[in-house]
């Protein structure tokens, strides 16, 4: 798509360094990476990306996700996620960009169009990648656009941000953004229940207080959960337990007995068990291994 090359350009020229960069538009972001990276850990919010050069994976749980330049990729709900960016050089640098939206932007759409009646299926993965269209990448330039005229954001950027949302309901994989936000619905009720282990990962909690919040019996919700997250509330509770504690470690001086009790394990030893089957190594190894990277990359 000849879109493609102007949003390089422009991408190019407001990501001079490796990294992911604010733009002057809202919940607009620029990456730019000149080599493949390293699996990344975090928590994917709500947003739409579309890779405009390169590659990159996301790991769902045990699901992959993989996107280029004839994909968008959306996630509708905060999901704790693996990223890597898997096809990069210095000559041809991963560049992309992230438009974070909320349940509320995607809403107002669906009350002033006929878009809000219940979707064939009351239920969808609240991740997926669908193909490119010329329509959503026309939309997408033009908000693009705006970062080189700054007095027309404030009037246009919620113009067009609210086209690209309506583009993404209106196609292939539509029902799954919708579900987001449309009062009652099994996503929604997910949502709520996705919200609740986000502000207390650290704490123990019964499956009946998760349950009562998301509205459904105890088994209505680990299914509909595994359904919308590709994990259980437990599973996703221990991954934002073990990325919250791999960032203790990192930037803080603490010991991983103590970053586990942060978090809210009881069991240094189970701890380090779970925290070397996600990340690959023990707690102390895994540390320095990504501190001496940390080094190298000053140093080159």
């Amino acid at each position: 798509m000849k879109q493609h090359k102007e949003i390089i350009e422009l991408i190019e020229r407001y990501t001079r360094n490796d990294g992911t960069y604010p733009s002057n538009v809202p919940s607009l972001f620029f990456s730019r990476y000149s080599d493949v990276t390293e699996p990344r850990y975090g928590i994917q919010n709500p947003s739409l990306c579309i890779v405009v050069q390169g590659e990159k994976q996301v790991l769902l749980a045990e699901e992959r996700f993989t996107y280029g330049p004839a994909n968008y990729f959306v996630s509708s709900v905060d999901l704790p996620i693996t990223g890597q960016v898997t096809h990069a050089t210095m000559e041809k640098p991963y560049l992309s960009l992230k438009l974070e939206f909320t349940p509320s932007d995607v809403l107002e759409i669906l009350q002033e169009t006929s878009l809000n009646a219940k979707p064939k299926r009351d239920l969808n993965r609240a991740m997926f990648v669908s193909n490119l269209n010329l329509t959503l990448m026309d939309s997408v330039t033009r908000l693009v656009r705006l970062v080189d005229s700054p007095n027309d954001i404030p009037i246009l950027a919620p113009l067009i941000t609210k086209e690209i949302l309506y583009r993404v309901l209106i196609d292939q994989h539509g029902d799954a953004l919708k579900q987001i936000a449309l009062k009652g619905s099994y996503t929604s009720r997910v949502k709520e229940a996705i919200a609740f282990i986000m502000d207390n990962f650290k704490r123990t909690f019964r499956m009946e207080e998760l349950a009562e919040i998301a509205n459904m019996s105890v088994s209505s919700l680990h299914r509909n959960f595994k359904e919308v997250t590709a994990m259980s509330p437990l599973q996703f509770q221990k991954q934002l337990r073990l990325q919250e504690a791999r960032r203790l470690l990192l930037t803080e001086s603490t010991d991983a007995t103590d970053a586990a009790f942060q978090v809210g394990y009881e069991s240094p030893s189970q701890f380090s068990r779970e925290y070397a089957r996600m990340f690959g190594l023990p707690p102390i190894q895994d540390i320095k291994k990504m501190k001496e990277s940390y080094d190298d990359t000053l140093k080159a």
